[in-house]
């Protein structure tokens, strides 16, 4: 049986349980073994803890994920990235030397029958303005030219620097369950319903915590991938259901109302 795979949020670059290296190194294993049975291999945003491509330069390293990546799309089974908070600065590397569309903004789509809302969730539901503020900033073509004249190095050591800070800022109970009122992206799907959207599956990441959520209008699901700093989580759609799985980590949880 066939099946579609779903995983965000690996972080690249930025070492957490494993080392960046390792983790590389499991995300490689992931690919290889979803790939035989795999109709698409769907990568839900921040691959990378930065990415930024200049116009003949990419951030250095990544080989094995990147050469992993050309191997399964030449031997045709289908990819498909999402830009991430972290890495929002893909100008076409993807596409033109990998082949991978990149996709900036939530779609909808059907998959085997079934109405997907994919996204990687960063700037949605209430809340966040400071995000969302900064985000027009970095993605207006004039902050990105301007930043361009920084040489790589510079570039990528403010970044970095820039994502340690904001992650250790971060309040340790943003990292469990929120509870329902408090869920930003459980409170978009909301209102998405409301508003006449009713696919059968909400699937995001960003929110760093695996979650799968059986909606009010009893049809549609969200569901959260979590994350690979430590859960390693990730969905399998299977052409009837999808669920989240855990790879190489037999203590993920999963946080559900079903």
């Amino acid at each position: 049986m066939s099946k579609t795979y779903f995983a965000s949020d690996f972080h690249l670059g930025a070492n957490a349980r494993l080392s960046s290296a390792e983790r590389e190194k499991q995300m490689v294993r992931w690919l290889e073994a979803s790939a035989p049975d795999a109709d698409a291999i769907y990568l839900m945003g921040d691959i990378f803890e930065f990415w930024f491509e200049y116009k003949t330069t990419v951030p250095k390293g990544y080989t094995r994920l990147l050469g992993c990546l050309a191997r399964l799309r030449d031997s045709g089974v289908p990819i498909h990235a999402f830009t991430g908070n972290h890495d929002l600065w893909m100008f076409g590397y993807f596409e033109a030397e990998l082949g991978i569309p990149v996709y900036k903004a939530p779609i909808q789509i059907n998959i085997g029958g079934k109405q997907f809302f994919l996204g990687h969730g960063d700037g949605l539901g209430p809340g966040d303005m400071g995000y969302k503020r900064m985000k027009k900033v970095f993605t207006h073509p004039l902050s990105q030219a301007l930043f361009r004249w920084l040489h790589p190095d510079l570039g990528n050591r403010l970044a970095h620097f820039a994502s340690q800070t904001s992650r250790a800022a971060t309040p340790p109970e943003e990292r469990d369950w929120l509870g329902e009122d408090k869920e930003w992206l459980l409170q978009y799907c909301l209102r998405k319903i409301s508003r006449g959207v009713e696919p059968d599956y909400f699937v995001f990441g960003h929110r760093h915590l695996p979650i799968h959520w059986q909606l009010p209008n009893g049809r549609s699901q969200y569901v959260n991938l979590g994350e690979w700093m430590f859960s390693n989580s990730y969905g399998v759609f299977d052409g009837q259901n999808l669920n989240l799985h855990f790879w190489e980590n037999e203590n993920g949880r999963v946080v559900r109302n079903f």
